[in-house]
């Protein structure tokens, strides 16, 4: 299967992004775009969060159950987003022309690839690790990595979000950075004009 994007993490900036992407997909510039999101949730940070701190989300939410909830609705507000689930990306091959993903499963090819796993030193895909760093902004003692970026850009089409992108593991953070990466390919979509998409009443 070819994807225009495809997302690699279903956890908060995973399924931020592919929120944000696909309520851009209606869009004239959008047309024809292929959005996927490998919603692999099994190590996400959020299996064991509890939020009362969370603009948003009522005190006492578990982050099981956004993970759940978040398929849902991606699943029933923008279907175009294929959403590949059961699935752990083994490798990724960068070819001149887009990206190869291979999971236990399946193998992919996309144009461009938004990388939104946790950051634990535990990354174990393949074709990753010219670009893990120590993290930035995490105890030194706690071994976590980042994937070097200069604004979510690893390198051209290949985007990292959440706490893989530097950021500190605040939920509000996580999520604002995959919308963050989402508005930067929907502008490319749209011939490089700054583009979001807002929902009004």
């Amino acid at each position: 299967m070819q994807f225009d994007t495809l997302i690699i993490g279903g956890g908060a900036a995973g399924l931020s992004c592919a929120l944000v992407l696909g309520s851009g997909l209606s869009k004239p510039y959008a047309e024809s775009k292929r959005v996927g999101i490998v919603i692999h949730q099994k190590t996400s940070h959020l299996q064991s969060a509890l939020f009362n701190n969370v603009l948003g989300l009522l005190p006492g939410t578990l982050g099981k159950d956004v993970l759940e909830n978040g398929k849902k609705q991606l699943n029933n507000l923008y279907p175009k987003v294929v959403q590949i689930d059961k699935e752990k990306v083994r490798e990724i091959v960068d070819t001149t022309s887009n990206f190869k993903v291979i999971t236990n499963k399946n193998t992919y090819t996309a144009k461009r690839l938004v990388i939104a796993i946790g950051y634990t030193n535990l990354i174990n895909i393949k074709g990753l690790e010219n670009y893990i760093k120590p993290h930035p902004r995490a105890a030194i003692e706690k071994d976590r990595v980042w994937l070097e970026n200069t604004n979510h850009l690893v390198k051209e089409n290949l985007f990292v979000a959440g706490t893989l992108a530097g950021w500190r593991s605040q939920y509000a953070i996580a999520s604002g950075s995959g919308a963050h990466v989402a508005t930067d390919i929907l502008t490319i979509w749209n011939n490089g004009k700054h583009t979001k998409v807002h929902d009004k009443i």
